[in-house]
């Protein structure tokens, strides 16, 4: 092999292994602290994560359109969930990072009738249009379940549960891993599922 293209090949490698590097700094990783942001809710009101410093905090990417979202809503599971730990004093945020004209796009206005017609219970609805939270968190899918305890850091990166379907019947057989993780952090104890494989439909970035 010629010099001049041995040396082009370490050159394209090691822009590889930078490009790479950065693409891995910018994902969410469990047992680190948590990337801090601020984001709009439907109300006009501020929210950075830094507000909610010794809370624990769940955010919930989603999309009213994807099956997958109208699994949890259409049974309640979701809004129960909501409920049940905000009236313990966890942070609940969802995030909406569709894209003007993609599917799960809303304006404040729309977003706050669906909230209200499907009884959900959030700390606040944050709108990201721009997609900027969701790929700082790395969201890939709606439902995608991101738990961060009350020291910031990062604990659950996942589903929110272990059947991945659209089906309701399947609620009552499933592992719901947030609710588990909850309980856990609540208790004082270590979460122990951390992880788990998001599923849904993609999240519809711009």
């Amino acid at each position: 092999m010629k010099r001049g293209v041995f040396l082009a090949l370490l050159m394209l490698a090691g822009l590889f292994v930078v490009l790479n590097s950065l693409t891995q700094a910018s994902e969410a990783e469990v047992g680190k602290p948590a990337k801090d942001f601020t984001a709009t809710d439907t109300n006009s009101k501020n929210h950075s994560l830094s507000d909610y410093k010794g809370k624990i905090v769940v955010l919930e990417w989603l999309n009213h359109g994807c099956p997958f979202v109208k699994k949890p809503y259409n049974s309640r599971n979701m809004q129960e969930l909501q409920k049940r730990y905000t009236e313990k004093g966890v942070i609940w945020l969802s995030i909406i990072s569709s894209a003007p004209g993609k599917q799960g796009y809303c304006t404040p206005e729309e977003a706050n009738e669906l909230t209200q017609q499907k009884n959900a219970a959030p700390t606040a609805l944050l709108l990201d249009p721009d997609g900027k939270v969701g790929k700082l968190y790395d969201a890939k899918t709606t439902p995608h379940m991101f738990i961060i305890n009350s020291d910031g850091v990062l604990v659950y990166n996942g589903a929110i549960d272990d059947i991945r379907s659209t089906k309701i019947e399947d609620i009552a057989n499933a592992k719901n891993y947030v609710q588990i993780a909850l309980d856990e952090l609540m208790a004082g104890k270590q979460v122990s599922t951390q992880t788990s494989q998001p599923y849904g439909c993609s999240v519809k970035y711009k």
